[in-house]
């Protein structure tokens, strides 16, 4: 199909033209992690996908206006030609590639041909459960901690450091980490750090002892980065988690969600419209065997759908009513509510947190007010 005619068809949807696509390049990984999403692992059921396949997906998607490109898995770097394709987005002209890997694969000689491909928009997510091996290796496998440190001192040895972002799944028994893995990332002169909530969901909802953070866990947490002027420091430049950026965060929403700024194509050519909305009937299936426009055009329509349908979230559910971050929020995450209930329409998981951060933004906003009139902090801000 041709690709302008495809992203017409999405305006005329009101879609987003797609902007970053996250590539699952093989269903392979070296790990069998207990909370993974995709059931990732050294025996998956989908190996790697052809590297002529992928070559092409690069071209087509750059010609559809793509800037970014993400390479997941499974262990993205499971497939034979990882760097080749990495090598081929730079010389497509993609504004920012990011590798999101487990860390362990990492060799002298990979890590130097990296250091060669090297520009500002270059990121190496790095999957690291916690600040040490216990709390690491109790989702991930024993010696996964050392082997992730070890590639990623290969990289910051290779001048790749700030290149790094360490990404933390949130769980019940990690989120105290969220400090120590600041203080961690800060020693070993690492970019940044982010983290995301559990999802129960994959190896998560099959009986796994992991489980999503407690409300009171987030408040403590919350709570320390009000009253830590050391932790907030550190945090202010590393930091980027969900529940203290809900800390701050006061204005309106002007978007739903962002269909199909960040769509997901797994190695066995399903395109979801965004990397976190997993639901089958919202998918598009076979793209690898057809063009990425035909694939985005055939969508349209159930993308429509869903988008139609994020506008209105926060008037259907009684639990956005009378929270004072209804309009903020509108329900969070849809695909998150897809994934936690089943229902789009639903709020997603986190909501008692979120309302939880708003109340006490709207409690110290109100006791702000009351101590300094209006016009004083007009004059002094």
């Amino acid at each position: 199909m041709n690709p302008t005619a495809a992203l017409d068809i999405l305006r005329e949807k009101r879609l987003l033209a797609p902007e970053t696509l996250t590539l699952a390049i093989t269903g392979t990984c070296n790990l069998q992690c207990r909370h993974c999403w995709v059931n990732a692992g050294p025996s998956g059921t989908v190996s790697a996908v052809p590297t002529r396949t992928l070559f092409r997906l690069l071209e087509e998607f750059r010609v559809l206006e793509g800037n970014g490109i993400r390479f997941t898995g499974g262990e993205p770097l499971c497939h034979p030609d990882w760097l080749e394709l990495v090598r081929s987005a730079r010389a497509l002209g993609y504004r920012s590639i990011s590798l999101q890997t487990n860390g362990m694969l990492f060799t002298e000689h990979n890590v130097a041909a990296l250091r060669e491909l090297d520009f500002p928009g270059l990121t190496i997510q790095i999957s690291l459960d916690g600040a040490t091996a216990p709390i690491h290796d109790l989702v991930r496998g024993r010696g996964a901690f050392a082997g992730a440190l070890d590639g990623i001192r290969r990289l910051r040895d290779g001048g790749l450091g700030k290149r790094i972002t360490l990404f933390m799944t949130e769980m019940r028994h990690n989120l105290e980490e969220i400090p120590a893995l600041l203080k961690l990332a800060n020693e070993l002169e690492i970019g940044s750090v982010a983290t995301g909530t559990l999802v129960r969901c994959g190896r998560a909802a099959q009986g796994s002892p992991v489980a999503p953070p407690t409300l009171e866990q987030y408040e403590l947490l919350v709570h320390r980065f009000d009253s830590d002027p050391p932790f907030r420091e550190l945090y202010e430049r590393l930091g980027n988690v969900a529940a203290l950026e809900w800390r701050r965060e006061t204005s309106p929403r002007t978007e739903c969600c962002t269909f199909l700024q960040n769509p997901y194509l797994t190695p066995d050519g399903r395109l979801y419209p965004c990397v976190l909305c997993h639901a089958d009937r919202y998918a598009v299936s076979g793209v690898l065997q057809k063009d990425l426009a035909s694939a985005f055009a055939e969508g349209a329509p159930l993308w429509d759908t869903l988008k139609t349908m994020s506008q209105c979230r926060a008037e259907a559910n009684a639990a956005c009513r009378e929270c004072p971050g209804r309009l903020t929020c509108a329900g969070g995450c849809m695909g998150r509510a897809l994934a936690s209930s089943g229902d789009p329409l639903a709020v997603d998981d986190r909501c008692d947190v979120r309302q939880a951060i708003y109340r006490r933004n709207r409690s110290i906003t109100s006791t702000r007010e009351r101590h300094f009139p209006k016009e004083f902090t007009e004059d002094t801000e």
